[in-house]
């Protein structure tokens, strides 16, 4: 017999409906997050190690989470952006310090992540059959998507940056889910890689950094005010704000990392891939013998996916401190602010000239980012547990959370630099060194500047 429905369902399933258009801050986060360079991380983990690396990516998710929760309780309870909340308690040194560290992490992850999706969609066009040989060159697609992500965004602004993140971030975590489906995963195999412990042999703690620099990075951390002050959302909505966290950050990034990793956990090892050479396009023509042209579509699907999501959420990181830092507003309606977003974007054009091979270089810069994260860390749980700054200050549980999150981040980022000290003769090495050292003395600097204020308090 059938069911008939009550007025108090359909009063509940349009309340979960409108609940759910709600949504949205967090998932800008999740579609940096959920990108070319934590797919690349994961890729190479997998071809290179199996599922020894299993653990870091369930950690990488909960700890994401507990980021953004931590940058949303500063957003919420401050109604203000990270930057002018920095100037005005820490002061101004501290607040360039912050856009400093996250313009060099932003812009570099916005040429190589562009590089990625002119490189994808060059691949793409060359598979569909398509025999021009211009719309086959990725430098003319760079230019191409530039001007597309200039249009999109200093026209449409954030909400056109959150619609896009939420469609885009759901079609990608559909695309690996549904080609984990169709690939062999060996379940006692996969549970064995949930001991931690950072496998031996080439580039081991690197990838480990990578994949948690995917969902802990200084980028995801300091934009999370922002888009929250774009939707207007104050401490009465700490509810929706905390739902859009988990929906964003620990389901749908879980779930996309669990769909990447167990992938090429189960078919890279096997086809005899090389760690040191693959890329989206090589894992994508490996499913093809093993599951079928369908499965190489999918994986395509989500790398393409993966890589616009994630260009379009990055490209407003940048302008947000930058603004913020100069006292523009941060809407299009300015045209500070909306030029910013501009000269970003078409700068990310520059990024299908640079040499080398883009999924390295995203692992890379991953790592990178994660460097420059613990500072980030540092400075949410100092304003967090400051009684002049919050009206309600952090508790136990969220402390514990930032400390380990601090912690993790601390140790992986810091097995990442002992490992370029191995080459600091060269350029790229000696920078990623001096740039750590220099976060450390800022680390120190702000813990040195909160124990001062709370003994000054008493």
């Amino acid at each position: 017999m059938a069911t008939e429905l009550r007025p108090s369902d359909s009063w509940s399933i349009g309340r979960i409906g409108a609940f759910l258009e709600r949504l949205g801050p967090t998932w800008l986060a999740g579609a940096i997050a959920a990108g070319p360079a934590t797919m690349a991380s994961l890729l190479v983990a997998g071809a290179s190690f199996g599922y020894a690396l299993l653990w870091v990516v369930v950690l990488s998710a909960v700890l994401g989470t507990v980021g953004q929760y931590l940058s949303m309780r500063l957003g919420l309870l401050t109604e203000a952006g990270i930057v002018a909340v920095v100037e005005r308690h820490l002061g101004s040194r501290w607040a360039w310090v912050l856009v400093i560290d996250v313009v060099l992490a932003a812009g570099l992850a916005q040429l190589v992540i562009m590089k990625t999706l002119a490189g994808v969609t060059a691949t793409i066009v060359a598979s569909a059959g398509v025999g021009i040989a211009a719309l086959t060159d990725p430098r003319l697609w760079g230019v191409v998507w530039a001007l597309v992500l200039a249009a999109g965004l200093a026209g449409g602004g954030y909400r056109f940056a959150e619609v896009g993140a939420k469609v885009l971030v759901s079609v990608v975590v559909v695309a690996f889910v549904a080609s984990a489906f169709v690939v062999p995963i060996d379940p006692a195999a996969a549970a064995s890689g949930l001991q931690p412990t950072i496998p031996s042999g080439v580039d081991g703690a690197l990838v480990a950094a990578g994949i948690l620099g995917g969902a802990v990075h200084i980028t995801l951390l300091t934009m999370q005010s922002y888009t929250m002050r774009a939707r207007g959302w104050t401490r009465s909505e700490t509810d929706i704000a905390t739902f859009d966290v988990v929906s964003s950050m620990l389901v749908a990034f879980g779930v996309f990392s669990l769909g990447v990793f167990l992938v090429a956990a189960s078919v890279l090892p096997s086809a005899g891939v090389d760690p040191a050479t693959i890329d989206g396009v090589g894992a994508a023509q490996t499913l093809g013998p093993v599951a079928g042209e369908y499965a190489t579509w999918l994986f395509f699907a989500g790398l393409l996916g993966a890589a616009v999501s994630t260009l379009g959420g990055n490209t407003i990181v940048p302008p947000y401190l930058l603004a913020d830092k100069f006292g523009w507003d941060r809407s299009v309606s300015d045209p500070r602010y909306r030029a910013t977003i501009v000269v970003v974007a078409l700068a990310s054009a520059i990024g299908p000239f640079l040499g080398g091979t883009f999924f390295q270089l995203l692992v890379l810069t991953l790592a990178f980012g994660l460097v420059g994260t613990p500072f980030a860390i540092a400075v949410l749980l100092a304003l967090l547990n400051d009684p002049s700054v919050v009206p309600e200050t952090n508790s136990v549980p969220a402390n514990v959370g930032g400390l380990a999150l601090f912690a993790v981040a601390t140790v992986l980022a810091g097995e990442f630099v002992l490992a370029e000290l191995e080459t600091v003769t060269e350029p790229l090495s000696a920078f990623v060194v001096a740039f750590a050292a220099a976060m450390a003395l800022a680390i120190l600097g702000v813990a040195g500047r909160y124990g001062r204020d709370r003994i000054a308090a008493r």
